[in-house]
Parts: structure tokens; sequence; C-alpha cells
């Protein structure tokens, strides 16, 4: 069994929007990191994407389904519920994702600064 997701993975102000690199949409980045340890829950999902509408999420896992990252399985006994797991697809995912976020980290004031020039 895979340990609870943390409520605080990702920084509720952080401006994932402005990141010049995404698979899918703005949340599938996020999604593929909370698989990365294993098997989810849809309501495991929506602890550290609380600010993601379960209608987005769905719109979100689908997609990566579509895409051939996330598997999506159902299981009957004893008690049903589906699961969200990372395909080999997927799991090839995590290492960009993680340079992408040291990329992120490093440059993220420059982004915000471009940002606030390019709206001033």
């Amino acid at each position: 069994m895979t340990e609870p997701l943390d409520p605080d993975m990702f920084d509720p102000l952080c401006p994932s929007g402005l990141m010049p690199i995404r698979w899918g949409d703005k949340w599938a980045g996020m999604v593929i990191q909370c698989l990365a340890d294993g098997p989810r829950r849809f309501s495991e999902l929506r602890v550290p994407l609380r600010n993601i509408t379960p209608k987005v999420l769905t719109h979100s896992l689908r997609a990566l389904e579509r895409d051939g990252y996330v598997l999506r399985t159902v299981h009957a006994a004893p008690s049903r519920h589906v699961e969200y797991a990372l395909t080999p697809l997927g799991r090839s995912l995590l290492g960009l994702l993680g340079v992408v976020r040291t990329w992120a980290e490093a440059h993220l004031d420059e982004v915000i600064d471009a940002h606030e020039r390019w709206n001033a």
C-alpha cells in the first residue's frame, strides 16, 4: 500500500500556468507526479490537487489515459473502486518532470517578471 499523498505536495500559489513546458493540460504534470509512487484513487488525487474541479480532473485523467500515460483499472471486489496508475510510458516522463521542475525553480522569478512586464 502506498503512503497517503501530502496535501501540501503542490504550493497553492505556484504559478504552474506560467511554465512553458506542459504535457497535455495545465494539470497533467501534477497528476503524473501524484501517481509516481503507485496507483491512486480519484479521491486521493483530489487531496494535493485541491484547486482542481472534479470535472477538470476527470478530463485530465481521460486525456492522460487516451495518450497512454495512465491506466484506469476498475476493481469489482470486495468493494467497487477505480484506480489510476502510470503506464511504463507515463513513468518515462518522471525524469523529464524532475528536470522541468528544477528549471522552473531556477527561473520562476524571471518568468514572473516577464509576465509582469508584458501585462504592464
